[in-house]
Order: structure tokens, then C-alpha cells, then sequence
């Protein structure tokens, strides 16, 4: 996939302004996460290295999205026979190659409370573990007071979930890919823990964020994966996602 061959300049860019004292091989997600508010735009980030997921408004900017959805192969979903979340590898694993923030000594969970929270506190002694922070739920709108004893309050959505993935052609991937869609910030999203309850592995068809404002961002996101890793999205999911953009 060619779009991570792009990640050694990423990477020198994000270790300018990296948390004090990280070390490692990986770039990790750094302090202007902090000042983003209310997220980025799809549009201006394409490998999910920026936090949040800034609302399109404009003109312009949805029709840039519905050209992105336009672009999407469909079929039907497939069976979920023989899926495990084994198969895309141990939850939140550091060691995915080919994605941003891969192999920095923190794991993929921390990586992401990193790269979208506001005002962020780490465990004593470690520059890694975030034990606190206010999240911008771009599902929601909300503004989560997030503390880590009440871990499951906001979660790391998949965007194009894993078993939809599995349906849909991942169950024929290596699974040095599919750890790759299972880790990589393209495809993650910290939100609040309802809502990603809510949305289980469904697809836009079936389910989109009840911020309105961020439909078509999230369609746009959602497609972004799919193109990214050769997924098609079902015809149903398609005419969704493409109603959110004014299509």
C-alpha cells in the first residue's frame, strides 16, 4: 500500500513536538494534539496522524468527499464465518508494521488517547499511559472528562470495524494486513463508550454518528480506510455515505 510509504517524512515532522521524553523508533503523537479543537478534517488527513474529525461544511469540501465515495467498489457483505479478533492480532499491539506511531514503545490504545485529548496527565513515571483527559467526542459532541479508573467511559472505535472487514475480503488477508488495519490511526477513532457500543460492526447503512455535523466526515473517514486497504462497502453503505455529503 503505498500510502505508508509516506510515513519516514510524517514521522520527522511529529518528533518535533512529541511529548518530553519519549524515546524509540516510532513517531508519538504529540502536543498540538492538544490544541485541536474541535478535530481535523478528513480532507486534510489522510493517514489519521492529526486528532479528531473536523465537520465538512463547505461546498467544496463535500463534493471533494463525494468524488472520495464515489470512488468506492461494492459487494455484498459476506459471511462472518471464522472470524476472531485474534485474527487481526492482540488488541492494541505496538508492533504493526507500515503505520504511523508503530514500534515508539507505547501501545496503540495510549497512542490515540494521545493524539485526540485535550489537557492530557500520564501515569507516574511514564511517559506513555494516559491516566486523564478531556476528549472532544466527535460522535457525540460531547466533552468527555475522561479518567482512566473509569477506563470503558470512552473506547477506540474501529471506523471500518473488524468483522465488517472480515466480510467484506480481510478474511483472505495475511495477517501482517490485517494488524495493520487493526492499529492504524486511519481507522481509529477515541469516542465515547455508548456509542461505539451502539455501533457494533455495523456499517453506515446501519449506523452513523448522532452528531449530525460529522456524517459526512465520518463517511468520508470510512471511505478513506476502505480505498486505503482495497475494501469494498456494501451498495446500501455506499448510498449512505454518499447521502451524507449532499449526494
Amino acid at each position: 500500500m503505498t500510502r505508508h510509504g509516506t510515513f519516514a517524512g510524517g514521522a520527522a515532522l511529529l518528533a518535533v513536538v512529541v511529548l518530553a521524553g519519549c524515546d524509540g523508533t516510532g513517531a508519538r503523537p504529540g502536543a498540538d494534539a492538544r490544541d485541536a479543537s474541535p478535530g481535523t478534517s478528513p480532507l486534510d488527513n489522510p493517514e489519521g496522524t492529526r486528532p479528531g474529525l473536523g465537520a465538512l461544511t463547505t461546498d467544496r469540501e463535500r463534493a471533494d468527499a463525494r468524488e472520495i465515495i464515489a470512488a468506492l467498489a461494492t459487494k455484498g457483505r459476506g459471511p462472518r464465518t471464522g472470524y476472531d479478533r485474534d485474527e487481526f492480532g492482540y488488541a492494541w499491539l505496538d508492533t504493526a508494521d507500515g503505520v504511523p506511531f508503530a514500534r515508539n514503545g507505547c501501545d496503540t490504545r495510549n497512542d490515540l488517547l494521545a493524539r485526540d485529548g485535550h489537557d492530557i496527565a500520564h501515569r507516574s513515571g511514564s511517559e506513555c499511559v494516559v491516566v486523564r483527559m478531556t476528549l472532544a467526542d466527535p460522535y457525540t459532541g460531547r466533552t468527555i472528562e475522561w479518567r482512566k479508573r473509569r477506563a470503558a467511559e470512552v473506547q477506540i472505535d474501529h471506523v471500518v470495524p473488524l468483522s465488517y472487514s472480515w466480510q467484506m475480503g480481510a478474511a483472505r488477508w495475511d495477517e501482517a494486513k490485517r494488524r495493520r488495519l487493526a492499529n492504524d490511526p486511519l481507522n481509529l477513532l477515541p469516542v465515547e463508550g455508548r456509542a461505539n457500543s451502539a455501533k457494533g460492526d455495523s456499517g453506515p447503512a446501519s449506523w452513523l454518528p448522532p452528531h449530525k455535523r460529522v456524517r459526512c466526515s465520518y463517511a468520508v473517514r470510512f471511505a478513506q480506510v476502505s480505498t486505503a486497504y482495497e475494501l469494498p462497502v456494501t451498495a446500501a453503505d455506499k448510498r449512505a455515505m454518499l447521502r451524507q455529503c449532499g449526494g
